[in-house]
């Protein structure tokens, strides 16, 4: 099992449910945690967090919602070379929604508009969509 890297910081407003699903899709969209990649058990991950179990049973449902990781009926959860179920017009819907967020973030943070395609660019340099196989286009 490759060891995952959680780190949860209590004094964010993000929920400690959505801080675990995001870095576990953070560490599969950056190749560092590869498909079929075996996770901790919703306990051992509980405890090593020192969260509630119900915490990691929350994120690791969204998770297997957003097609990330599947569940093996007694073997435990498998991260996933799937992307989402949902269809082109969607996906590009929700694409663009979270690039909006981003930049409207950015802005109010006293970034210029130069400064976040730069961090844009620099998050998706991170990411390791080639040993993936799944991106058509990888810049524009």
């Amino acid at each position: 099992m490759t060891p995952m890297h959680i780190r949860i910081d209590t004094r964010s407003s993000e929920p400690i449910f959505e801080q675990i699903a995001f870095q576990v899709k953070r560490a599969v969209a950056g190749g560092t945690v590869p498909a079929g990649t075996k996770l901790p058990s919703v306990r051992e991950l509980a405890r090593e967090l020192a969260v509630n179990p119900n915490t990691v049973v929350r994120a690791y449902d969204s998770l297997e919602r957003d097609g990330v990781i599947y569940r093996r009926k007694g073997s435990g959860c498998f991260t996933s070379d799937r992307g989402s179920d949902l269809d082109e017009r969607r996906r590009l819907e929700e694409l663009e929604r979270l690039v909006r967020h981003t930049a409207t973030e950015g802005y109010h943070l006293g970034f210029s508009a130069r400064e976040i395609r730069q961090a844009l660019a620099e998050s998706l340099a991170d990411l390791d969509f080639r040993s993936r196989g799944k991106r058509k286009k990888e810049q524009a």
